[in-house]
């Protein structure tokens, strides 16, 4: 009997830097790119304007950073919500060979 061990990371290689998905990168560079939009339009000193003014790169920096188990935070909570949408009773059908 032939048996292959396939190493954990075999995955990492196909994404960008190890981390990311081209939809992550997306994801992150629109919050990136809505931020500096931001910095330029609105001049304030005020902390609680900055800190406004600065959550799109925050939320996008939150949802593609790496999760223990998980792709990242986007994932988990792509499960999560999947998990309260989908059905939860589920029906047995018998010890069926060919389902028709």
């Amino acid at each position: 009997m032939k048996m292959y061990l396939i190493p954990a990371n075999s995955k990492k290689s196909q994404l960008i830097l190890g981390f990311f998905t081209p939809f992550d990168l997306v994801v992150f560079g629109i919050g990136a790119i809505i931020t500096i939009i931001l910095l330029l339009v609105i001049r304030s000193s005020d902390l609680t304007v900055m800190i406004l003014i600065l959550l799109p790169l925050l939320i996008s920096t939150l949802l593609v950073m790496p999760v223990v188990y998980y792709h990242n935070v986007m994932q988990l909570l792509t499960n999560i919500i999947m998990f309260f949408i989908n059905r939860r009773r589920y029906y047995w059908k018998g010890w069926c060979i060919n389902e028709e």
